[in-house]
């Protein structure tokens, strides 16, 4: 309530205090249905659409700020990861400038985003939303003076039904209801006018709320997606310097060279097959080759007699030797040199030739006639098939470059 002695004269104040408690008596006897009040349904459609608008403008306001704020919270989480970035990419990596470059432009760009959606959305809903509180007052007003209008028209009624009539009092309550009526008419109208404009309005507030937000949206992911892409080119080269410096560093601190694993070279050449022997000239060959082995033995058994007792052991371990080469049980082929594995894989191109996969261990084998052997290619079974069906019809030659000894 108003004090006296700011603006307001006692008789002022008198009158404020006489209409509120009119309206309130006027609003009891309409509840109570002794009064009739005032009705207007397009009106009241109005209204309904009106708490409808605001509630639903304030909600998408209250959702929207809620939005902006935590692109705010993004950018700041953004800048702080870069921040992080940049302090730890050391100056010689790969990229360091693009780095600096990137998290500058990713800095921007957060920027832009925030004020773009802040500027064209959110004041746009803002400044739609500011004109409610306004129109809300008024409609408070024009229920007020239409209670005054009810209470006008009752009271005037009231006095034209009286026994005794009294004119003056007739005119002056006729003189009260008429300008309680133009003032509620004049609020009224006003209302109904802008009421259903301001219902109409908020098909384009919300068009160019979301359709710039869209907008921006669209934008700005775009922008981010390729400085996304450039910082996953930049990380991509960065591990490929980090593998680099590895294999250098590795390759410097190696006592020796470096064992480089190549893939071989095609398997040599081979001449044209020669002519096979005959029988009887194989068999002067074989002859000839086992007189040379037996040779060999007798001059390995004399040198093993020239060494002293003391040497047991390395005797020992030579007989063990003689044992796996010669076999303690006569089952390794005739003619058996050494063994060799295979390293890498070879396909046979020729009848005669072994097929090998990498793994495989190969007795290799005398040629019967040493002018057939090619440079390059050996002879040989594989010793996983010797030793399942004793067949030395399974030789064959292939490239030695595929194989190593052991």
């Amino acid at each position: 309530m108003a004090e006296i002695g700011k603006g307001v004269t006692a008789g002022k104040l008198a009158i404020n205090v006489q209409k509120r408690l009119t309206r309130a008596q006027e609003k009891v006897l309409q509840k109570l249905g002794k009064a009739d009040e005032t009705r207007d349904a397009a009106f009241e459609e109005m209204l309904a659409n009106f708490n409808k608008q605001m509630a639903e403008g304030t909600k998408l306001q209250k959702d929207l700020k809620a939005y902006v704020t935590a692109v705010k919270t993004l950018h700041d989480a953004s800048r702080r990861l870069q921040d992080c970035l940049a302090d730890m990419y050391e100056p010689d990596w790969f990229g360091k400038e693009e780095m600096d470059t990137l998290a500058e432009d990713t800095d921007t760009l957060w920027l832009d985003y925030h004020q773009n959606i802040t500027d064209k959305s959110l004041v746009c809903l803002d400044t739609y939303l500011t004109q409610f509180p306004d129109i809300k007052a008024r409609i408070a007003k024009r229920d007020r003076k239409m209670v005054d209008f009810d209470s006008a028209r009752h009271h005037f009624a009231s006095l034209q039904k009286g026994k005794k009539k009294d004119e003056a009092k007739i005119a002056k309550a006729e003189e009260e209801l008429g300008r309680a009526q133009k003032i509620f008419e004049e609020l009224n109208v006003e209302l109904q006018d802008e009421l259903p404009a301001l219902w109409d309005n908020r098909v384009g507030v919300y068009v160019n709320t979301f359709q710039g937000l869209a907008g921006h949206q669209e934008k700005f992911h775009r922008e981010m997606g390729k400085l996304s892409q450039n910082l996953n080119d930049i990380m991509t080269k960065l591990e490929e310097q980090r593998q680099l410096n590895d294999e250098a560093n590795h390759s410097e601190s190696a006592c020796s060279a470096p064992k480089v694993v190549q893939r071989p070279g095609p398997p040599p050449s081979r001449p044209p097959p020669r002519l096979t022997p005959s029988p009887d000239q194989r068999r002067q060959q074989q002859q000839q080759h086992v007189g040379v082995c037996e040779e060999e033995k007798e001059k390995e058994e004399v040198e093993d007699a020239s060494v002293p007792e003391a040497n047991t052991d390395s005797t020992s371990t030579t007989t063990q030797q003689s044992s796996v080469t010669n076999g303690s049980d006569g089952e390794l082929p005739p003619g058996f040199i050494y063994k060799v594995k295979a390293i890498h894989d070879y396909a046979a191109t020729d009848g005669d030739e072994l097929e090998l996969q990498t793994g495989d261990v190969v007795l290799v084998l005398a040629f019967d006639n040493p002018d057939e052997q090619d440079d390059g290619w050996l002879m040989g079974v594989k010793e996983s098939q010797w030793f399942q069906k004793k067949d030395i019809s399974a030789k064959g030659v292939f490239p030695e470059n595929f194989t190593q000894k052991i």
